[in-house]
């Protein structure tokens, strides 16, 4: 496909009193023959004849998006940037708190967990890595994975915390955890009166 950009000088006006708005233009030909007028509210027949005489390129009831200020942008930029850091903060706080729940002998891995890799855990674990299709875990603790699983996981602890992990393998007690619930930023899993629970603790944003 081909295409061609153009700057385009526009007037925004409404017709409030038609001979007024004639001789406005009447007397202004030359200020606007090359602008596009943009018409808001009521067209009357005279006022649609008299411009397409003159000639002047019209539109009615049509919005044209305007350019945003510097001032504009950049609060705009500062919006964002404070929802980020506020979100990031929610998320450090959520794990600050599950992390202190992880007290069976915890061990911590910062690195991804790779196809082919094998790890048995005996206590709790806080993988801040993925966990790679073909990759294993074995644990009998408490697990908190931060990033994506698309491997097997086996679980024996009183929770399971994993990130939105739908192609992922989970056995909690033996038991397939549904992958397609885990939808959230972060989930919990969990046995309640003999079921499997899932819950989102931070959605996705």
């Amino acid at each position: 496909m081909k295409g061609k950009q153009y700057s385009v000088k526009v007037y925004d006006t409404s017709v409030e009193d038609e001979e007024k708005f004639i001789s406005f233009f009447e007397a202004n030909f030359p200020l606007f023959k090359d602008h596009l007028i943009v018409i808001h509210g009521e067209l009357s027949d005279k006022v649609r004849d008299y411009l397409t005489r003159k000639p002047l390129t019209f539109v009615q009831d049509v919005d044209i998006p305007k350019a945003r200020s510097q001032k504009e942008v950049e609060m705009d930029l500062e919006t964002q940037k404070s929802a980020q850091i506020e979100h990031q903060k929610r998320i450090e706080e959520q794990f600050a708190k599950l992390s202190s729940r992880l007290e069976n002998n915890l061990r911590v891995i910062d690195n991804m967990i790779r196809s082919g890799q094998e790890l048995n855990i005996e206590g709790d674990l806080l993988l801040l890595g993925r966990v790679n299709s073909g990759a294993t875990i074995n644990i009998s603790g408490n697990l908190i994975v931060t990033h994506v699983i698309e491997g097997l996981v086996k679980g024996y602890g009183n929770f399971m915390m994993v990130s939105n992990s739908p192609k992922a393998t989970i056995l909690f007690h033996d038991r397939e955890v549904d992958s397609s619930a885990l939808v959230s930023k972060l989930n919990k899993i969990e046995i309640i009166d003999d079921e499997i629970v899932i819950t989102q603790v931070l959605k996705g944003e």
